[in-house]
């Protein structure tokens, strides 16, 4: 069996709920995205969304000069393959985006639940079949916005809450506080700054949110930070989470295990080159006693394939959703299974389970490949 065609489709959509504050950089409003399809020369069909920050047609194009070319007639089933050879095409001038293997690997994924006629997880090796969820935050107006989101979540049902907070100390405190204030004990909560902090504020808000009782704190210096991050969790009783923009997947993410720069790691199937690297990520840190937080891959496409790698993993706690759920809900028939109780449930029909919604997908397409 051979990749005997692959179709990039290059979108565009606009979604008017979503305001321009919700993330702290601005330009929230519009998603751009890529649809990829892959087609065996026995018919079958591997799909996947692929992200693509703030420019869909210069994500397409590197998708088609340098992702097309490199797995156009090769088989599709020897994943392990072209991964191990796509670092070295990589390195020799093409430097792709982070972003930009993991579709391809997820279309593999695809097929090869097809031909098996798995779902993805069981393909991966069943660990459990329904993941507890936690709701991710956009940048709110402010404390009490955060507090009637957090309690809403709970009363959901649902498992834990993190907070993105706007990024400025004082106020980011009066946030956490109100959180915890609304919820009250026992709820998990989290704090993701997005590296907003210093080495010292880190230091100081750590301490305030171990008396709050958060869960961890995620990404208070860039990932790159190893030695700011290592002195922190050294330092603190609350766990330092992170490790999820860092390029290298697993092979730099050992460092981070393996000199203590954080207490729990990050992978997503969209940022950390798809399926292959997230499975390898999770069974490195399986065996350093770490748990392996899989990271929101922001589109439910996406997260669908993520909530497959969860069922397959014994060292990851929770499924991340951005929340509302309706800004991301997009690109798929089938919406995500998640039950009165706060768990998420994989699909059961042969591979991802990305039922994709080809009227919305082809009025988002302004280009293909």
């Amino acid at each position: 069996m051979k990749i005997s065609d692959i179709r990039i489709r290059v979108c565009h959509a606009q979604h008017s709920a979503m305001t321009d504050s919700e993330m702290r950089a601005g330009g929230a409003s519009s998603f751009d995205f890529l649809v990829v399809t892959m087609t065996t020369d026995e018919g079958v069909q591997g799909h996947s969304i692929g992200f693509a920050g703030r420019g869909a047609r210069m994500a397409g194009e590197i998708a088609r000069q340098a992702m097309k070319p490199f797995f156009l007639g090769k088989d599709p089933l020897a994943r392990e393959r072209h991964y191990q050879e796509f670092r070295t095409y990589d390195r020799w001038w093409n430097h792709v985006p982070i972003y930009s293997y993991g579709p391809f690997d997820i279309c593999l994924w695809d097929i090869a639940g097809k031909v098996a006629g798995l779902p993805l997880y069981r393909l991966l090796g069943e660990y459990r079949k329904k993941v507890p969820v936690y709701a991710s935050s956009f940048v709110l107006e402010g404390p009490e916005a955060y507090a009637r989101q957090a309690l809403a979540v709970k009363e959901r049902g649902w498992h834990a809450y993190k907070v993105h907070p706007p990024g400025d100390f004082d106020l980011d405190l009066e946030i956490y506080r109100a959180c915890r204030e609304a919820v009250g004990p026992g709820f998990k909560l989290m704090a993701d700054p997005v590296c907003a902090y210093n080495h010292q504020q880190a230091l100081r808000m750590g301490r305030r949110l171990e008396k709050l009782d958060y869960y961890w704190l995620e990404e208070p210096l860039y990932d790159t930070d190893f030695g700011g991050l290592r002195k922190l969790a050294a330092a603190l009783d609350i766990p330092i989470c992170g490790t999820e923009v860092l390029a290298g997947n697993h092979y730099a993410i050992a460092e981070c295990i393996a000199t203590g720069v954080v207490d729990i790691v990050r992978s997503d199937v969209s940022w950390k080159h798809g399926v292959t690297a997230v499975m390898k990520t999770a069974h490195l840190a399986e065996s350093f006693g770490m748990n392996c937080e899989v990271h929101t891959a922001i589109y439910h496409p996406l997260e669908v394939v993520n909530l497959h790698c969860c069922c397959a993993m014994s060292n990851c706690e929770f499924f991340e959703l951005l929340y509302p759920l309706e800004y991301m809900n997009f690109g798929m028939r089938t919406p995500l299974h998640i039950d009165a109780e706060g768990y998420a449930h994989a699909p059961e029909t042969p591979g991802a389970g990305f039922d994709p919604d080809w009227d919305f997908i082809e009025n988002a397409t302004v280009e293909v490949f």
